[in-house]
């Protein structure tokens, strides 16, 4: 598949007096078309707008917790938003602000639909959207911050998304071709994880296959260093899952890293315009002050 070797993930780079808009997104859905990030921004002033366990074959099924609760005992969007901002208060660049607030909504449906189980490729897939998205950001403690405070809205662990999501990481660089995808045959943490996703996926419990596990399943491929299409093929069989989707779905994350591109580049010319305007104004009110106080002191020495 073409979209083995044309999609990768170190091209997502950095980001007038104008606002800077960008054409609407359509981006992660779980089953469904409804997920749209749209990245229609204004950079106001410096563009920033305020946002109004080990991993062993634990999986999160939400069939298996709704069985005992009601529905009112699942939170709402908007309390899922609101534990974000009261996690974490401070303002955040509208570029990554308009993009995260949309991302929360859906994470939001796909977290609480029955058949939700969390699992680590799952978890891998984030970490690797999240990861692309807050390139750049100016923070590094503000951006690990974000992403505690957006787990935990999901009431999900946000140190086993990044313990999973390393795990797999450093599993797959020690793969081949052959081995990724014979993982069936083999005895190991990772291969046990993803025997258990085989099984639910192929009927056996509960499976909701989403974009993200898309996007998990490709940064494996690319941490193994695999080029040839058919392998993708081979690992979505093994795993039970429908190759057709996963093309589709490494498509559109691979237009929406090209918008980000784009988006993240206009921001960053903003950005650098508006400082070059601060310096040349300073620098003109210092000259200004320094000829009012020389007129001044001549006019003082002509008295």
């Amino acid at each position: 598949m073409a979209a083995v070797t044309s999609l990768s993930f170190s091209t997502l780079g950095q980001s007038s007096d104008r606002k800077i808009s960008v054409p609407s997104i359509h981006f992660f859905s779980c089953n469904f078309d409804a997920f749209r990030i749209r990245t229609n921004f204004s950079c106001d002033a410096v563009g920033v707008r305020a946002l109004n366990s080990s991993s062993r074959l634990v999986v999160h099924c939400m069939s298996t917790a709704s069985a005992s609760a009601s529905a009112s005992d699942i939170p709402t969007v908007a309390e899922t938003k609101s534990n974000f901002l009261k996690a974490y208060k401070r303002p955040i660049p509208s570029i990554y602000n308009t993009v995260l607030q949309e991302l929360i909504v859906q994470q939001h449906l796909m977290r609480y639909k029955k058949t939700y189980c969390y699992d680590a490729v799952f978890a891998l897939g984030f970490v690797t959207v999240y990861d692309q998205l807050m390139e750049g950001y100016p923070s590094d403690e503000d951006r690990k911050a974000i992403f505690q405070a957006y787990i935990k809205a999901l009431q999900e662990d946000p140190n086993q998304y990044r313990s999973d999501a390393q795990k797999l990481e450093e599993w797959a660089r020690a793969q081949t071709t052959s081995t990724l995808v014979d993982f069936s045959s083999k005895e190991g943490e990772v291969e046990g994880i993803l025997k258990d996703i085989a099984e639910r996926a192929g009927g056996k419990g509960s499976f909701s296959y989403s974009r993200f596990f898309a996007i998990g399943l490709f940064r494996l491929l690319e941490l193994a260093n695999v080029t040839e299409p058919t392998i993708l093929e081979k690992l979505c069989a093994s795993l039970n899952i429908n190759k057709k989707s996963v093309d589709r779905d490494l498509d559109v994350y691979r237009n929406l890293l090209s918008k980000l591109v784009q988006a993240k580049e206009l921001l960053k010319e903003y950005v650098d315009r508006e400082k070059k305007k601060i310096e040349e104004r300073a620098e003109s009110q210092k000259a200004n002050e320094a000829v009012t106080k020389c007129l001044g002191e001549y006019q003082h020495a002509g008295l």
